[in-house]
């Protein structure tokens, strides 16, 4: 589990002290009924209402205004992330907990940024959802143990990468922006007043310093650390 205090929790804690009040939103009746049934045996968890899609979850939640949204990612209307964004602007002291199978880190940085508080993979027990719903009610982030470690792995990840752009020379920077543009050996070998044979070895010799074993995740690395724009 990661957990970590927001502002929001001063605004939460002028609700009701009885029981954490939960809207659940999903696309699936079997997951809200279940979720519903979930939330409903903890004392101290009443789910206000369940809706179908993103847009209703955003109007419950303007009217209901309960502590804590349960929100899945695909739903029509506005998808998870969308409601997200727009709850955590209208309705801040509102806390938003994503449950989705989508659990990628680069998924888990988006549900984050647009003002989520925490974030459970559906392979998530039901003690740890109502520990999660407690935790962002009472304003904490939380990520599921799995979420938490790939997230910050993933991280990890992207810090060795931003060192490993500062090993690079300018040849070599200029060699991975335009492949990763599409530019053949042949094509960078022209621009850059080099033999072929040459810009296939400073190719070879980019991949092994960056540890990335083919061309299509060295598009990415160099889309990724502003080598190029292109997305």
């Amino acid at each position: 589990m990661l957990t970590r205090t927001t502002t929001r929790g001063t605004a939460v804690s002028a609700k009701s002290r009885s029981k954490i009040t939960v809207l659940v939103a999903n696309d699936q009746p079997i997951l809200r009924d279940g979720l519903r049934c979930i939330l409903n045996a903890e004392r101290d968890i009443k789910v206000l209402a369940t809706v179908a899609d993103g847009s209703q979850a955003v109007r419950e939640i303007e009217r209901q205004q309960p502590h804590v949204a349960v929100l899945g990612i695909a739903m029509a209307g506005f998808n998870g992330i969308e409601a997200t964004r727009i709850i955590a602007a209208k309705n801040p002291a509102v806390g938003v907990l994503i449950l989705s199978v989508h659990s990628t880190p680069v998924v888990v940085q988006r549900a984050l940024d647009a003002g989520a508080l925490g974030y459970l993979s559906r392979e998530c027990s039901g003690d740890e959802l109502a520990n999660a719903v407690r935790a962002v009610a009472a304003g904490n982030r939380y990520l599921s143990q799995g979420l938490a470690e790939r997230f910050l792995d993933h991280h990890r990840g992207l810090r060795r990468g931003e060192q490993a752009v500062e090993t690079l020379t300018a040849t070599e920077r200029n060699i991975l922006k335009l492949v990763a543009e599409g530019e053949s050996n042949p094509g960078v070998a022209k621009l850059l007043g080099l033999s072929p044979r040459t810009v296939e070895t400073y190719r070879l010799r980019l991949m092994r310093k960056l540890g990335i074993e083919n061309l299509a995740s060295l598009v990415r690395y160099a889309i990724r650390h502003g080598i190029t724009p292109l997305d």
